[in-house]
């Protein structure tokens, strides 16, 4: 089975050479890079992982190519532009053009944010990916997956990943899923997939959170296992690495064999374009 994680970041340090905007904090204070990703992708049997820029860093790529450059079986990136920027526009029809480059993420959680979805900075992006074939990870709270609904309506050719599950950070377990039904809404558009991305971060429970399981299985109901990709955002997991994979491949047996091919690598693969070996 192959495993692939659908969403890690790597950065480096806010340094003179290479500034960070100052709009977020960074996950944890020391960088992960590629080499100390790849180190504990082999102790935790992960085979890929999608490289994810974080916010903190901007939006720039640089890094995440060179590690597709430098491992180009192992990462691949869903990259970062500046949908403001008028440069940005024109340049999704070569997006994939570049090395490991297979889609885009945007990130709509922070006040700041939030205007560019819902001030129509974003209406030249979702037509240009569409029309290029590129995917596109999108982080939005739950309150704003309608607004996330009406681009999957009016782009059905445009696919779409919601990340974490539309989850809020600073919330855990019953207060986190309260609105866990608008998520599952957008399951009824064909071309909108699910990340179940980050979950130990949502609760208070500990491995193999059980308090879990049944989001999940709603989850599945609803996306099925072809729109339904495991991963950590392991920069702030709370466990060990090995542990999200054995949480999905061990501790939920209502999953079939052929369910947790889909969920744990190969539906991600296919979605977002990322041949399989």
């Amino acid at each position: 089975m192959l495993i692939v994680d659908s969403q890690v970041h790597i950065w480096g340090a806010d340094t003179p050479d290479r500034p960070w905007p100052k709009r977020a904090e960074a996950q944890r204070p020391i960088p992960l890079d590629h080499t100390d990703l790849l180190r504990e992708m082999d102790e935790a049997g992960v085979d890929r992982v999608v490289i994810v820029p974080p916010s903190w860093e901007g939006d720039r790529n640089d890094l995440a190519i060179a590690a597709h450059l430098a491992h180009p079986t192992r990462f691949a990136t869903m990259g970062r532009i500046d949908p403001q920027d008028p440069a940005a526009r024109g340049t999704l029809a070569a997006w994939r053009g570049q090395p490991g480059m297979l889609g885009l993420r945007f990130t709509f959680h922070l006040p700041m944010l939030e205007a560019l979805l819902t001030e129509g900075h974003m209406d030249w992006v979702w037509g240009e990916a569409e029309k290029a074939g590129v995917p596109i990870y999108v982080l939005v709270p739950h309150r704003l997956v309608p607004e996330i609904d009406k681009v999957a309506a009016r782009y059905p050719d445009l696919r779409l990943v919601m990340d974490h599950f539309g989850l809020n950070s600073k919330q855990r377990d019953a207060e986190a899923f309260a609105d866990f039904d608008k998520l599952l809404a957008i399951a009824k558009r064909p071309n909108v997939a699910a990340k179940a991305s980050a979950l130990p971060c949502y609760t208070n429970d500990s491995y193999p959170y059980r308090s879990l399981h049944g989001h999940l299985r709603r989850a599945y109901d609803a996306f099925g296992p072809k729109r339904l990709f495991w991963g950590t955002d392991l920069s702030r997991s709370p466990i060990a690495y090995r542990q999200h994979v054995t949480m999905f491949i061990d501790e939920m047996p209502w999953l079939s064999a052929s369910d947790k091919e889909w969920i744990m690598g190969r539906g991600v693969c296919e979605w977002i374009g990322w041949p399989m070996p």
